[in-house]
């Protein structure tokens, strides 16, 4: 009898697939841990931008309203006078200046549940006053404020700044402001890896120094 010769089949045995799987889920598992790692990046990155520009956006809203403050036109047709220019307080404080001939703001920034806001009342001349309150700036940890005094009126600050308690009888002839904010801390990457920003600024009366 003839024997059959057996014909040579290549293929993939059951060893060498499972090897290929294992080979293939650490490839990917590599993969998505890059991935992973680069999306929290992405996310902290994005959030540390965020509050430096809504640091920055509130302290210019602040700074201008600051600079505000003690306007008074003195026109002939003007029904508005400034009695108190500014109410200082170490966590808040209040400008005061003249809107038009019959209009003056008061201007409150505070801090209120962990939010920076800014209180805007409007006093007619005639008739009653009405008061808007925003938010500027969520997340903040620090609002202080220190003043410029003149003791003795040449128009410039004397000294290094002092807190509201030290002004004493000198005019307030300048504010320097510190914020500070922290991101969204609902997102735990957020809150494990992103520090508080700070930013400090000092803004002169202009309407004070004379």
């Amino acid at each position: 009898m003839k024997k059959l010769n057996r014909v040579n089949s290549k293929g993939i045995t059951l060893i060498e697939l499972l090897v290929a799987l294992v080979i293939c889920g650490v490839v990917i598992a590599g993969i998505y841990r890059v991935f992973v790692a680069q999306s929290k990046a992405y996310t902290v990155q994005d959030q540390v931008v965020e509050v430096q520009q809504g640091i920055r956006s509130a302290m210019e809203i602040l700074l201008r309203d600051l600079r505000m403050a003690g306007y008074d036109s003195d026109g002939t047709t003007s029904k508005i006078s400034i009695a108190n220019p500014i109410l200082v307080g170490d966590h808040s404080a209040t400008v005061s200046y003249e809107y038009d001939d019959t209009h003056r703001h008061d201007i409150t920034y505070s801090l209120m549940n962990g939010s920076l806001t800014r209180q805007l009342t409007i006093f007619p001349d005639v008739g009653p006053s009405t008061t808007t309150t925003d938010t500027l700036l969520e997340n903040v940890d620090v609002l202080n404020f220190e003043y410029g005094v003149d003791t003795n009126d040449d128009g410039a600050m004397d000294g290094s700044w002092v807190s509201a308690g030290g002004i004493g009888a000198g005019k307030v002839v300048a504010v320097r402001v510190v914020l500070t904010a922290k991101p969204d801390q609902t997102n735990p990457d957020v809150k494990n890896w992103v520090s508080p920003r700070t930013l400090t600024s000092a803004v002169t009366l202009r309407n004070q120094c004379f």
